[in-house]
């Protein structure tokens, strides 16, 4: 049975080849308009991004040439080269944590308050590259197969261990005031093992952001840090800490403002808090 179309194409063959063109035509300026407004978005959102945005969601996962990469051995210095720059952003967050372990265990030797206060400074310019690494990411559009692993170690190191070790030199110096220290650390540890593992599982909005924090965020710790650094500009440290020592030269001897490194830490690891993220 013939068609309405194909007797149309019988009875005027130039007619239907005008009609057929101009709707392929049709057609391919529809995809050139899509494939326009596709180029449109993606330098509007390009442009967008930048170091100060506040749009955190996800990054797309690192693909495949990305992890081959990583595992291959082809080339010198191979996991080295495959660092993005977010990476060593991070890295420098860490470092700035380890400088000020350092200038702490300056401070115990000579006793000379500018290194304690410069341990202050480096935790917060940790916190800076803290939020430098992920817009840097975003700004370049690339997650690094590393990237949450090594910004878990480098908070550790400047928001955990770091602000202990400025505790601990300012003279909560106690077995107990130790034993507190250690368990801030720990439950800042804990918190960030958590996190690797449960990220994917809190609940997401619509951009695949999570919507809260579980528990509080590690860099909370500058609220401590801010803290020290008043008690060491009005020289309320070793002898002159606030709240005195309980049992002093006893078993059991301890500072009481101490507790204010266990509430935070139980802070840190509790599953009920939860920390609506901005």
């Amino acid at each position: 049975m013939v068609t309405a179309d194909e007797r149309e194409a019988l009875l005027n063959p130039l007619e239907h080849e005008r009609k057929h063109r101009f709707s392929i035509s049709n057609e391919s300026d529809s995809d050139t308009e899509q494939e326009q407004d596709d180029d449109v978005e993606r330098v509007l959102s390009r442009k967008a991004s930048s170091i100060f945005s506040i749009d955190t969601k996800p990054l797309a996962p690192p693909n495949r040439n990305d992890i081959e990469a990583f595992t291959s051995d082809k080339y010198h210095f191979s996991m080295i080269r495959n660092l993005h720059m977010a990476d060593y952003i991070t890295m420098l967050n860490g470092f700035s944590g380890f400088y000020s372990i350092v200038s702490c265990l300056r401070f115990t030797l000579t006793g000379k308050p500018h290194y304690v206060q410069r341990a202050h400074f480096f935790i917060i310019l940790g916190m800076c590259f803290d939020f430098l690494d992920g817009r840097v990411a975003r700004l370049r559009n690339r997650s690094s197969l590393m990237g949450q692993e090594l910004d878990s170690l480098a908070d550790l190191v400047s928001f955990g261990v770091a602000p202990a070790s400025i505790a601990f030199a300012i003279g909560f110096q106690t077995t107990l005031d130790v034993v507190v220290l250690s368990f801030f650390v720990l439950c800042g540890l804990t918190r960030l093992a958590r996190f690797n593992v449960t990220v994917g599982q809190l609940p997401k909005d619509v951009k695949g952001k999570s919507k809260y924090f579980e528990g509080l965020p590690m860099p909370t710790t500058l609220f401590l840090v801010f803290i020290m650094a008043y008690l060491v500009r009005e020289n309320l440290i070793m002898t002159n800490l606030p709240l005195g020592i309980i049992r002093d030269g006893l078993i059991g001897e301890f500072h009481p403002f101490i507790l204010i490194f266990f509430i935070h830490g139980c802070g840190m690891i509790s599953k009920s808090l939860k920390i609506p993220k901005p």
